[in-house]
């Protein structure tokens, strides 16, 4: 099950002028889970972008609570704050953050793509590879996952997929993007297709 089509790294939507961009200042992440977004992080950190997480907002929050950051609690959270704040909420704390060239990882509200669609310089990626694999991947990866099979994996998220206006729209997000990056080889071909599209 991919969520995005793969487009191999090409434009989405016609959003951008032919040609070369002048460089993009903003540039934001969006995908299933354990696609390869804090990989495309990493890579473009060494590009001289400097990395923001909208999780790491929620992180936070927990952290200072004494929670655990489980993959629930980071979405039951994350949808709290935004009910409480405005679905925009972790987009704002993070752009006051913002200095120069950024990476704005972990997009996944509509209202968060909005409003930084209005920052200048600002540019959408979806990522995703398939289901199998990735789940593979989160069981690897050590984190806090609540989902102990492929079903359970799948089940959360389709759960993520349309949520309401202060939850979880990964569907609309990645519908959204600019350009789809699907990360199913090795690390270096995921690369060349940041590389491609983003730099």
């Amino acid at each position: 099950m991919n969520a995005a089509n793969d487009l191999s790294a090409r434009r989405t939507r016609g959003r951008r002028a032919a040609g070369r961009p002048a460089g993009y200042r903003l540039i934001g992440l969006t995908g299933t889970n354990a696609a390869g977004k804090g990989e495309i992080a990493l890579y473009l950190k060494t590009k001289g972008f400097e990395v923001f997480s909208l999780s790491d907002v929620i992180r936070e929050h927990l952290r200072k609570r004494g929670l655990a950051a489980s993959r629930d609690n980071l979405i039951a959270t994350g949808n709290g704050l935004r009910r409480r704040y405005g679905a925009d909420i972790l987009a704002r704390r993070v752009m006051k953050r913002v200095r120069g060239k950024a990476v704005i990882d972990s997009i996944r509200n509509s209202r968060e793509v909005a409003y930084l669609r209005k920052q200048p310089g600002f540019v959408l990626a979806a990522v995703d590879a398939p289901v199998e694999l990735r789940f593979k991947r989160a069981k690897k990866r050590g984190r806090h996952e609540s989902a102990a099979t492929l079903e359970e994996f799948i089940a959360k998220e389709r759960e993520e997929m349309t949520g309401g206006r202060a939850g979880q729209q990964l569907r609309r997000c990645l519908e959204s993007a600019d350009f789809t990056i699907i990360n199913d080889g090795p690390l270096a071909e995921l690369r060349r297709k940041v590389d491609q599209c983003l730099i």
